[in-house]
């Protein structure tokens, strides 16, 4: 299995679960000490450094790896600056992270899938605000929008190939940098009152949906966008 932007948060839950689990894992971020870390905490983890920013050099990294037969798209920047203020490297550094590597690690990947006739299960991690407007995130939420529609495309074209594509769209999560900005009671409040459940989640309720969607279990499921948010969409 390969997981993208593993360093830290989901990623490295995903990695240190998916190990529990008993799979061989590929722990790739562009942060070689964030990788060294996870390595010493699960040995067995094989880590790579890639600058997924890179379209060429990641893509000479990616066909170096074994064979894989699960991915999990979770590397993801986001900037939030009000939309009249929005400057065009903002759009381009986004997209080119967000959707550009997606589309860039997946062909690699999925490619290989299919040449080994094999399948194979991807899953995009998106985001809630692919679906509902949040103040100041015009750019990453049309990211993530484009994530969503860019894996239902996926699904069709390697459905065929018993390759299921499917995304996890979270609310905030508790990660590390989520806590750095979401900790204050007067940003918190607002949003968390609009969760039916009145938290937001933590990396383990994403770690959990990925594992399912990765797993025989979901079998039939292809093309969804799955929301990890305490009911924040159903409102």
């Amino acid at each position: 299995m390969l997981v993208t932007g593993a360093g830290q948060g989901i990623g490295r839950g995903l990695s240190k679960k998916l190990v529990e689990c008993g799979a061989e894992v590929y722990s790739l971020s562009r942060t070689a000490s964030h990788l060294e870390s996870l390595k010493s905490e699960c040995p067995s983890i094989e880590t790579v450094v890639c600058d997924l920013s890179d379209w060429d050099g990641s893509r000479q990294i990616l066909q170096s790896l074994p064979p894989i037969h699960c991915l999990v798209n979770n590397a993801a920047m986001a900037i939030c600056t009000p939309f009249l203020d929005i400057p065009p490297q903002e759009f381009d550094t986004l997209f080119n992270i967000n959707v550009k590597a997606v589309l860039n690690v997946s062909q690699v990947i999925g490619r290989g899938m299919v040449e080994r006739g094999e399948g194979g299960t991807i899953v995009n991690i998106s985001s809630q605000a692919s679906q509902a407007a949040l103040a100041d995130h015009a750019i990453y939420a049309a990211t993530k929008g484009a994530l969503d529609i860019m894996s239902k495309v996926m699904a069709l074209e390697l459905g065929p190939h018993q390759i299921r594509v499917n995304c996890v769209n979270p609310t905030v999560v508790m990660t590390d940098m989520g806590k750095v900005g979401w900790s204050k009671p007067e940003k918190a409040d607002p949003m968390k009152a609009k969760i039916p459940q009145h938290r937001f989640a933590e990396v383990e309720d994403v770690v959990n949906a990925i594992v399912f969607l990765l797993s025989d279990k979901s079998d039939m499921i292809n093309g969804a966008t799955l929301p990890v948010d305490g009911g924040f969409l159903a409102c």
